[in-house]
């Protein structure tokens, strides 16, 4: 990826050793990393890599992501993190061909609590994330979009709420919506399950900012960037004083329901 003009970025590879080694394919190499880290100067980038899956997300990346944002959030001299999906497309949800598989893969019993541990790790980042939007979110991508505190999104780009399609909750996008927007605003989303541009999603003051698609990641490090060469620690202190005035328990804010993914898998199977 491009980096900020003078940043020197290391890579850092985090692993989630409890989930089994599949054969050594293109697509299994990605799902052994499905969560690549690298640091440049004051910022960090997180990227969810399956790209032959179109970003969506397992157990094991929940996982990993969660141990990420954890960790970055627990280093104070990360101003900002970027999150992006590797390829040129943000996250299309949860995958629902991983979910389904059989034998069952030992993440899926734990899957809702893993998740719904991953989107509290977020809301209880430190510093803040930048989404670098492209393509798409799509439903628990959606969800992951919006949950970042500036996002950078591509004039081709929509998200989509699309879980009234499917008969399912959305208990994450309902937390995430309720925590960024008003009734109004996730009602238009949840409701009627649509995609929603990139345009729209700005006039909904939904994003921070809308780029030419090969734009994307540039603006978002460079967001990122400016906010590092402030006075260290200043972007933690605005985010700290931003969350001090939601005054919610984020143990009860993002629970309910179970998993929408889950819900669809079986609805498949059946």
């Amino acid at each position: 990826m491009g980096v900020f003009p003078g940043a020197e970025v290391r890579r850092q590879q985090m692993m989630w050793h409890s989930c089994p080694v599949s054969e050594a394919t293109e697509s299994s190499r990605s799902d052994q990393q499905p969560i690549l880290v690298e640091h440049a100067d004051g910022w960090a980038t997180i990227t969810l890599n399956r790209p032959h899956r179109r970003n969506a997300i397992t157990g094991p990346m929940a996982a990993e992501l969660r141990s990420a944002i954890v960790t970055l959030s627990g280093d104070p001299s990360i101003a900002a993190i970027v999150l992006r999906g590797a390829e040129g497309a943000f996250c299309s949800g949860v995958d629902l061909t991983e979910l389904q598989r059989q034998p069952q893969p030992n993440w899926v019993p734990g899957f809702s609590e893993q998740w719904r541990q991953t989107n509290i790790a977020i809301y209880e980042c430190r510093c803040p994330i930048v989404v670098a939007f492209d393509r798409y979110g799509i439903n628990a991508g959606a969800a992951l979009a919006v949950a970042g505190d500036l996002i950078v999104a591509g004039q081709s780009s929509f998200l989509q709420v699309g879980e009234i399609r499917q008969g399912a909750p959305i208990p994450m996008n309902a937390a995430w919506l309720r925590l960024k927007a008003g009734e109004a605003v996730a009602a238009r989303l949840a409701y009627l399950g649509d995609r929603v541009s990139a345009d729209e999603l700005l006039r909904l003051a939904l994003v921070h900012q809308v780029v030419p698609d090969d734009q994307v990641g540039t603006v978002a490090e460079t967001v990122a960037a400016e906010m590092a060469a402030h006075p260290e620690g200043a972007s933690r202190k605005i985010k700290a004083s931003l969350r001090s005035k939601m005054t919610i328990d984020p143990e009860e804010w993002f629970s309910g329901g179970g998993s929408s993914a889950l819900m669809t898998a079986q609805k498949l199977d059946s």
